[in-house]
């Protein structure tokens, strides 16, 4: 069952309590596990008994995300105060230096763990941050779409789109590959997720001057990218592949910008493959 840890967040005015919401799994080296923005930690449900067969897994709902707390009146979203408190959030549940896999935005904080020492391995799938302009203008556009959708369809319409597999596109079809495979249930939860997610836009107006370009070269790295992303294209993978030439950078086929759904079996492996102790 889902539980709550409270760690000490570094703000302007000084150490702040921030309470997250957490689901743990398993035993063996701890696994982190972090999803994208307006999302929450059941993205990750899918594949989740499968990672906890190797590992003490934990999935967080990131501050201001899900069921966990905003961070503090007048901290920022950005990496330097985020990433920091990831580290204290593992000291709060006892881990230390666990892998780490990220999803869009939990993708690029799993990469920034690991640039800062605080991952033993990254496993980064469709991260945010190597987009280019142009790219990131699309990606910011279909958010900011999504959540206006996600906060003005009134709930009986939430629920009767999600119904149906032939409507759930509606709502999770700009993530999902396969949005018919995700359930009713999930996708209008994922839908109020987004709606009242309390971090999203000072998140979103971080993300304007994120751009990866410095390698990760002291822990195992690998990018997985679902080859029918529509949110941060497939081109993209190209990319991260000459900014982090020592990363392992394989396609997800047939898989949306959440392939968690889209096909648990491979992801798993992926994520098992990149975590594995050396």
């Amino acid at each position: 069952m889902p539980a709550d840890v409270s760690y000490q967040h570094d703000t302007p005015q000084g150490p702040r309590t921030v309470t997250v919401r957490y689901e743990r799994r398993g035993s063996g080296t701890p696994l982190l596990l972090l999803h994208g923005i307006g999302h929450h930690w059941q993205a990750w449900g899918p594949v989740l008994d499968a990672l906890a067969e190797e590992h003490d897994v934990v999935a967080v709902d990131l501050p201001g995300f899900g069921a966990s707390a905003p961070l503090p009146p007048g901290s920022a979203y950005d990496l330097d105060s985020v990433v920091p408190g990831l580290g204290g959030l593992c000291t709060a549940l006892g881990i230390e230096r666990p892998h780490v896999a990220g999803n869009s935005l939990g993708g690029l904080l799993a990469l920034e763990m690991g640039r800062r020492g605080l991952a033993r391995s990254v496993t980064a799938l469709s991260p945010a941050g190597f987009w280019n302009r142009p790219e990131q203008a699309y990606a910011f556009s279909l958010l900011l779409y999504m959540r206006l959708g996600a906060k003005t369809l009134p709930a009986p319409a939430v629920r009767r789109l999600a119904q149906r597999p032939a409507t759930r596109g509606v709502l999770v079809g700009s993530i999902y590959a396969r949005p018919a495979l995700r359930g009713p249930a999930e996708a209008v939860a994922e839908t109020e997720a987004l709606r009242d997610a309390k971090g999203f836009a000072q998140t979103l107006r971080a993300g304007l001057n994120v751009n990866v370009t410095e390698d990760v070269t002291d822990v195992p790295v690998t990018i997985g990218w679902g080859t029918k992303d529509r949110l941060l294209l497939p081109r993209q993978a190209d990319r991260a592949r000459l900014r982090m030439p020592k990363a392992r950078v394989v396609p997800l086929p047939g898989c949306g910008h959440v392939p968690m759904n889209d096909d648990p079996e491979l992801v798993a492996r992926t994520v098992l493959d990149g975590s594995k102790d050396l």
